[in-house]
């Protein structure tokens, strides 16, 4: 999977996602994410990205050519890499867009290349996001000062579900949320901690046993905390 983010704050998305399992998983080439300055594609000599909005109101918004300028680079540096996705998206990080979920995630696993937008400022001259964006995705209903954390969330979120990014299909498969419901409480060493023990049945050995405490655990968890996943 290749991502290509046009940003005006490169070093704030790659210092996230050059971190943890994400930056091993670019080491090892399960995926490749490739981060553009916006501001390196305006046509003024000052590299000015944004301006006033047309009709007034407070804020600068960022302008459509460098913008444009920035997608036509990027698809130029993938066709001299001989890199020709057959299906790809472009993606605006908005809160205007429908609300990232893991199913969205899932999907969005399937392609071969996302190349992401991140706005900033009062968000970017409609026009540009008419022309070129196949999708607005949102991370929650609030607003952010820009889409730079929400383009690494993005990216992390999809990743995970990649070939070769974590050790074991499993590792995602039965945890929170992608199951359906929470995921079962988890302890570790030491068995004993502030006068609270491990319950015994996962130090019992019987997994099937086991498998039905967590089993039980999970939608009692999901009950009391996310009712609403059971609803789903």
């Amino acid at each position: 999977m290749r991502f290509d983010i046009m940003t005006l704050f490169p070093d704030m998305v790659g210092n996230i996602l050059g971190e943890s399992i994400i930056g091993r998983a670019q080491k090892s080439g399960a995926v490749e994410i490739n981060l553009y300055n916006i501001r390196d594609y305006s046509e003024d000599k000052h590299r000015r990205v944004d301006d006033t909005p047309y009709g007034g109101g407070k804020g600068m918004l960022m302008m459509a050519p460098p913008i444009y300028n920035c997608y036509s680079a990027i698809l130029e540096k993938q066709k001299e890499a001989g890199f020709e996705p057959d299906n790809r998206r472009v993606i605006y990080m908005s809160p205007a867009g429908k609300v990232l979920n893991q199913r969205k995630a899932e999907e969005l696993s399937r392609l071969d290349n996302i190349i992401i937008l991140c706005g900033h400022y009062e968000g970017v001259d409609r026009r540009i996001v008419d022309e070129i964006v196949d999708e607005e995705i949102s991370i929650g209903d609030f607003v952010l000062t820009g889409g730079e954390i929400p383009a690494a969330i993005l990216v992390d979120c999809v990743s995970r579900l990649l070939p070769g990014v974590l050790s074991d299909p499993e590792c995602y498969e039965k945890e929170s949320i992608s199951s359906g419901m929470l995921e079962y409480p988890q302890y570790t060493r030491p068995y004993e901690f502030h006068g609270v023990k491990v319950p015994d049945v996962l130090i019992s050995g019987h997994h099937a046993n086991i498998d039905k405490w967590r089993d039980e655990s999970a939608r009692e968890l999901t009950e009391r905390q996310r009712p609403d996943l059971l609803e789903k």
